[in-house]
């Protein structure tokens, strides 16, 4: 017997509601199920899932169906799951920058604080 999480479709025609429920994976989408986890409304984005069931059925196998394995992850019970803190992580340090080394060619300035001109380049400017 393979156990799924999945979505079971509620409510009205254009007014959809989800149930996250526990199912075996051979049954209709709206068939039998064997465990209520929650419920989710994609029109007001209201999420609401018993994070410590849905932890044991992952824990004793079940498998996420993708819609509901994008919600727990949002939730952190992935993250939980998979024995990482459920804080967001954060990102690598930037690389350090190197430091560009003084040009050589540079002539020293003369006793007024301008520096001497230079002369003129290739292209006549």
């Amino acid at each position: 017997m393979s156990v799924k999480i999945r979505l079971q479709r509620r409510g009205r025609r254009k007014q959809v509601a989800y149930r996250v429920v526990v199912a075996e994976s051979s049954r209709a989408r709206d068939g039998r199920i064997v465990a209520d986890l929650g419920h989710f409304n994609p029109r007001s984005e209201e999420l609401q899932v018993n994070t410590q069931e849905a932890l044991r059925w992952l824990q004793q196998g079940a498998q996420p169906s993708k819609p509901v394995r994008d919600l727990l992850s949002k939730l952190g019970v992935l993250a939980q799951f998979h024995g990482m803190s459920p804080v967001a992580v954060e990102p690598a340090p930037e690389p350090v920058a190197e430091v560009a080394a003084p040009e050589a060619e540079a002539a020293p300035p003369d006793a007024d604080g301008e520096e001497e001109p230079t002369a003129p380049d290739a292209f006549g400017a």
